[in-house]
């Protein structure tokens, strides 16, 4: 290993400033959306039910990031408090559809408001191009280790 090969400080290493940043995100959005009686996949499980209504709980685990397994425990949990509706008999497979209720509507948008100050808060410091670099910046890092989110985010950009 050549002296160039050493990763250095860790506080000046992109991947573990980020990780802080990632960690501080999810403390500050843990402590908003306590009184709200959401947890962060709960109410990322909310988000995009609203924004993508009638998928799976596989396609919903896919797109906030957490297993099969805690999706279930997700939409069960939610079901009971009435958030969201899933269909008794699957339309085709065996995956149940899911929707939000108007309950769930209305604990969407008071967690959502939340959430938005936080990350408000987070961005205060850059200035609005900075922020967009900084978004557009992060996209292309996830790409290059996954190359799918980065296409999503260009497409759901374009269509802005």
């Amino acid at each position: 290993m050549s002296q160039g090969d050493v990763v250095g400080p860790v506080d000046e290493s992109v991947g573990y400033v980020l990780k802080q940043a990632t960690i501080a995100l999810r403390s500050a959005m843990d402590a908003v959306l306590r009184p709200l009686e959401l947890t962060v996949p709960q109410y990322a499980c909310l988000e995009v039910l609203d924004q993508r209504p009638g998928l799976s709980g596989s396609e919903l685990a896919r797109a906030t990031f957490v297993t099969r397994q805690s999706m279930n425990l997700v939409l069960q949990g939610l079901q009971q408090r009435g958030l969201l509706t899933r269909t008794a008999v699957a339309g085709h497979g065996k995956a149940l559809p899911t929707e939000l209720t108007d309950a769930g509507r209305v604990q969407l948008r008071a967690a959502s408001l939340a959430v938005h100050s936080i990350e408000k808060q987070m961005l205060a410091p850059l200035t609005p191009s900075a922020q967009q670099r900084l978004l557009t910046d992060l996209a292309a890092c996830a790409a290059a280790l996954t190359g799918e989110r980065h296409i999503q985010l260009q497409q759901h950009t374009a269509d802005d």
